[in-house]
């Protein structure tokens, strides 16, 4: 279980900072909370940002619980997400499926059937000998795009220049010490390094640019990182960062690795495979008859969603002050996307964060790599003047001290797993 993402040397060497799976305080008089903590700093009052954000107090401290739902609690303004075996929930996803009519056919597509009229995928032929027809493909082959770009030819945005690494090593080794509730990722020399602790065992990676470091250097230097002994030798990944040009195309749609990818930081492709499902399905008519406005609607709202985790992928890279590596100095003076450009200019000028009803990464967590940065504004809301001193003073420490008491209140981390979901724990079949 995690409650955020410690983020380790972005900015300078020896700086740390945590993105929050929660919010920062709360609105007062309808003025974002972050507003009051910058009138507080233009006053000489530097109490830090995270002291007001309940699961960095935690995280800091080693302690979780699952939030309330009590929604006037402080117990209630953050969110968690799981750390767990990939390779094992994929099997558990597979007898869900099955046990619910899925019929899953084990073998390898060697050649794909194009409707001479239109060029859309009559059929799909099989290395056993079958051929499977169907009226909508789903595309879930990886890199590789089978249907979607060796048959469809549809093509791939690539957005490396922005987001240079295009490689990772990863490792699995022993733990070491206590369960932090948090992943970490440390900027180094060539990219950055995740740590992902869970009760078996910790993960570990190196994501790298193959620019600024060889395969056989970047595996070193994980290797000499670990906090415990390595249980397997480094694994190596090769990705391109970018997206499909159209993720529906024809009777076509890409999910997954094949529709796009946007490197491992913050962890976003479960969302973004989630998204394209769901939307999918909110899409989808009934009669399978696929007019062209449903599949171009659907394009635009998946294109939207990889630009915003886009432009805040490039965010961490961009917004550094390093200078001691090639791929610090290449990052920092970059161009970047002007839909980013806009948003952090707007952040400079008046501390305005640009919002969204829906997505992935909304104020707080834009909050949290901007401050944890340096991105700092040159103004606050006039808005947040309205209060009298005294007044803001009390409300920011009620706020502190709910924070202070509701976390003294939690288990550990590791108390927390021992009771709820200790390793080895069956759990019952799907």
């Amino acid at each position: 279980m995690k409650f955020g993402i410690e983020f380790v040397d972005w900015a300078r060497l020896g700086d740390s900072y945590i993105h929050p799976f929660g919010v920062y305080g709360g609105k007062m008089a309808g003025v974002p909370f972050h507003n009051y903590w910058l009138r507080q700093a233009s006053q000489g009052i530097h109490t830090p940002l995270e002291s007001y954000s309940l699961p960095i107090v935690a995280s800091r401290q080693g302690k979780f619980t699952l939030p309330s739902e009590d929604h006037t609690s402080v117990l209630s303004t953050f969110g968690y997400a799981f750390q767990f075996d990939a390779s094992l929930y994929a099997k558990y996803l597979r007898g869900f499926c099955e046990q619910r009519g899925v019929v899953r056919t084990d073998s390898k597509i060697v050649d794909v059937q194009l409707r001479g009229t239109d060029g859309w995928i009559e059929s799909v032929k099989l290395e056993n000998g079958a051929s499977i027809s169907g009226d909508l493909f789903i595309d879930c082959s990886g890199f590789r795009g089978l249907l979607i770009e060796q048959a469809l030819k549809t093509g791939y945005d690539e957005w490396t220049k922005w987001l240079p690494c295009d490689r990772a090593a990863a490792v699995p080794c022993e733990n070491s010490g206590p369960l932090t509730p948090y992943t970490r990722a440390t900027a180094r020399e060539a990219g950055w390094q995740w740590r992902i602790p869970l009760q078996h065992r910790t993960g570990n990676g190196y994501v790298y640019s193959s620019q600024f470091i060889s395969d056989d250097e970047a595996g070193s230097k994980l290797l000499s990182r670990l906090d415990g002994k390595a249980l397997a030798d480094p694994r190596f990944l090769r990705f391109t960062a970018g997206r499909r040009r159209k993720t529906w195309n024809r009777n076509c749609v890409a999910i997954g690795l094949a529709g796009g990818f946007l490197e491992p930081l913050e962890s976003t492709s479960i969302h973004l495979i989630q998204v394209a499902i769901t939307t999918l399905i909110d899409y989808l008519p009934a009669n399978m008859e696929f007019d062209e406005r449903i599949v171009a609607g659907y394009n635009r709202w998946i294109e939207m969603e990889y630009d915003r985790v886009r432009d805040f992928l490039i965010l961490h890279y961009h917004a550094t002050e390093r200078d001691d590596a090639p791929i610090w100095n290449y990052c920092r003076t970059m161009s970047i996307p002007d839909s980013l450009a806009h948003k952090m200019e707007l952040f400079r000028e008046r501390a305005k964060v640009v919002t969204y009803k829906d997505g992935l990464f909304l104020e707080p967590s834009w909050l949290a790599v901007y401050f944890g940065q340096r991105v700092m504004p040159r103004a606050y809301s006039p808005l947040a003047d309205a209060l009298p001193d005294a007044e803001l003073a009390s409300r920011l420490a009620t706020v502190r001290t709910q924070i202070h008491e509701g976390v003294a209140g939690m288990p550990t981390h590791e108390e927390f797993l021992a009771q709820y979901c200790p390793a080895g724990m069956s759990g019952g079949k799907p």
